[in-house]
Order: structure tokens, then sequence, then C-alpha cells
């Protein structure tokens, strides 16, 4: 479920999690299923969040993983994207961008 008071609100997320043979020492691989307008998340459905990669650590859980995810829909890092065009909306001019990211909830996420 999208966040409430952001621009997914009311948004059905679907996400593809993918279990690593040496999960938990490495992290699952996780995707967008559902089309979604932000700066940390190509149209891939691939997502630019540190504990995914880099920062990863055995006793993260699944639903700290989930909540981290969330988390990224209320405060995006436009300093880290994935794609720049929407970084760069969202930092020039942000009541576009949650416009049109609200425009893509209702499109793909309802």
């Amino acid at each position: 479920m999208g966040p409430r008071d952001s621009p997914y609100q009311d948004g059905v997320y679907f996400l593809e999690i993918v279990f690593p043979q040496d999960y938990p020492f490495k992290p699952p691989k996780i995707k967008f299923l559902t089309k979604i307008y932000h700066c940390n998340v190509n149209d891939k459905g691939g997502i630019c969040l540190d504990i995914l990669k880099d920062n990863w650590s055995p006793a993260l859980t699944i639903s700290k993983v989930l909540l981290s995810i969330c988390s990224l829909l209320t405060d995006p890092n436009p300093d880290d994207p994935l794609v720049p065009e929407i970084a760069k909306m969202y930092k020039e001019n942000r009541k576009q961008h949650d416009k049109t990211a609200a425009e893509w909830t209702k499109k793909y996420a309802q």
C-alpha cells in the first residue's frame, strides 16, 4: 500500500521478491511489478536502496526491508537516483512531481 500523505497514497503496489540460496547472507532481489513514478525506481522496477546492495546485513528481516521500501516512497533520495529526470523534477518542481506521481498512482496502482 502506498503510504498515507504521499503521492502514492491509495495505491496498491506489487513487488517481486526473490531470495537467493545464500539468504540471509545475501540480500533478496526485489523489484516493483507495479509501474511507479519515483526517482529511485526505474522503468523495469529496479530499486535503488542501499540495504539491497552494499549495506545489506543478515540481521535485516524482510519486514524491515519492506518498511524501508515504504519509507523510500515518503522520502525519496534524489541525490542517488535511478531516474535522473524524475529526481530533477522532485528537486526543482515538487508540486509537479507529486501531481505526476499521484496521476501514475491512479493510472497504474488502483
